[in-house]
């Protein structure tokens, strides 16, 4: 058992870490539990198309109305507090739903209210979890915890928890609920065992959140690297957006999946992320995190190509594995090239100017996605996907040698 451990959570990372990665493995089987739990309560009050699209707004909204102040919030106040408080806040939400499920009080305009809770409460939580790593391991190890984190996210947030949470919704509309609770207090626990170092802010310093915004905006423009990062995934989440918005279409229209096969494609590409984080370490001491990136921007671009060819399911199968290696690879890479180069004063706002960015660009690429799909068909995201990567990767080429640098030097000074 202790060799287990040593390989999950190396000695070296330290005791914090480990209280870290309990925490966002507990939390996160919450997380895949509502993936499936929440779309089943929401199909079980209402048929009607816009209230169910409501339901996924609500969610996908708070990022992009509170991200950059609870990027703010990051730095200035105890982080671990804000998590531990967030997630016991998330757990009452929870119970409150679970009674008026048990109680036959619950109503759609309840359920999307809470949604919209749970989703702004997770933008806080989950952005000021993201600056805990680099304030509790060397920067020479953030690459293998970053996997040991992104590991944990797809087995039991993206495999396990989903089938959890539908077998929890049959056997009665109010149990996966009661787990969710239970799971996400014990996460805020965990939590509260870490110890942290100051971040930064100094005693009795008073700004205006907007003045941090502000802040963070301009640091970001200023550093060559981190802004490449957040232009890179800005512009390759529309693209993206653009085709995996329609994917459902797609698979059962073009592929011929059938539901059932649209849920065997996600699976398939959950899977190959976690191939991809468990040889994230061999992939890492091999080749730089530039290169990773380089390498990465490239298959994305010819994978939008060869989904927009193929008609065969298998052969999209086998794409999908490769892409969910390629996702999971290429997103570890840009937070660890991210948490390296940004002042820990700076990491809370610099990470929600990144989710502003990863947020926005979904947006707008399923807003772009749906439109080419009612006028053009299926395929037609893909296209535009293909077509408007492999602009961007030429535009952006000579600029990624910013982030080769990062790769090698020290964290930014504040």
């Amino acid at each position: 058992m202790s060799s287990l451990a040593e390989i999950v959570a190396p000695r070296r990372l330290g005791t914090g870490f480990r209280w870290l990665l309990a925490s966002s493995w507990v939390s996160n089987l919450g997380d895949g539990i509502a993936i499936a739990a929440g779309p089943l309560l929401v199909a079980s009050l209402t048929h009607d198309p816009f209230l169910v699209a409501l339901a996924a707004l609500l969610q996908w909204l708070p990022p992009l109305v509170f991200g950059l102040y609870a990027g703010a919030l990051a730095d200035r106040l105890d982080r671990r507090v804000i998590v531990v408080t967030v997630d016991l806040l998330r757990a009452v939400v929870l119970v409150l739903l679970t009674l008026a499920i048990a109680t036959d009080l619950v109503s759609i305009a309840l359920v999307l209210v809470t949604m919209f809770l749970l989703g702004t409460a997770e933008v806080f939580a989950d952005n000021t979890a993201s600056t805990l790593l680099p304030m509790l391991v060397h920067r020479d190890d953030l690459a293998v915890a970053n996997a040991r984190l992104t590991t944990g996210f797809i087995t039991v947030n993206q495999l396990a928890g989903p089938p959890i949470g539908a077998a929890l919704f049959a056997a009665g509309h109010a149990i996966p609920f009661v787990a969710q609770a239970v799971v996400v207090a014990l996460g805020a626990l965990l939590a509260a065992r870490i110890a942290l170092p100051p971040h930064g802010r100094a005693r009795g310093e008073r700004t205006e959140l907007r003045q941090d915004v502000v802040e963070a905006f301009r640091w970001v423009w200023h550093h060559a690297a981190v802004r490449t990062l957040v232009l890179t995934i800005f512009v390759f989440n529309i693209t993206f957006g653009a085709a995996w918005s329609i994917l459902v279409l797609y698979a059962t229209q073009r592929l011929g999946m059938g539901e059932v096969g649209f849920g065997l494609l996600t699976t398939i590409s959950a899977v190959g992320g976690l191939l991809g984080t468990l040889s994230y370490g061999w992939i890492t001491r091999r080749v730089s995190l530039g290169n990773i990136m380089r390498v990465g921007l490239i298959f994305e671009t010819f994978t939008h190509l060869a989904l927009a060819l193929t008609t065969r399911p298998a052969v999209a199968m086998v794409i999908f594995f490769f892409f969910g290696a390629h996702a999971f690879i290429w997103g570890t890479t840009s937070t660890t090239v991210r948490q390296r180069a940004v002042p820990s004063g700076l990491q809370g706002r610099v990470g929600s100017v990144n989710l502003v960015g990863v947020f926005g660009g979904l947006v707008i690429g399923s807003g772009i996605g749906g439109g080419l799909a009612r006028h053009w068909g299926v395929t037609a995201p893909f296209w535009f996907a293909f077509a408007g990567s492999a602009v961007f990767v030429v535009l952006i080429w000579g600029q990624l040698v910013h982030i080769a640098h990062t790769d090698e030097q020290a964290p930014a000074s504040a």
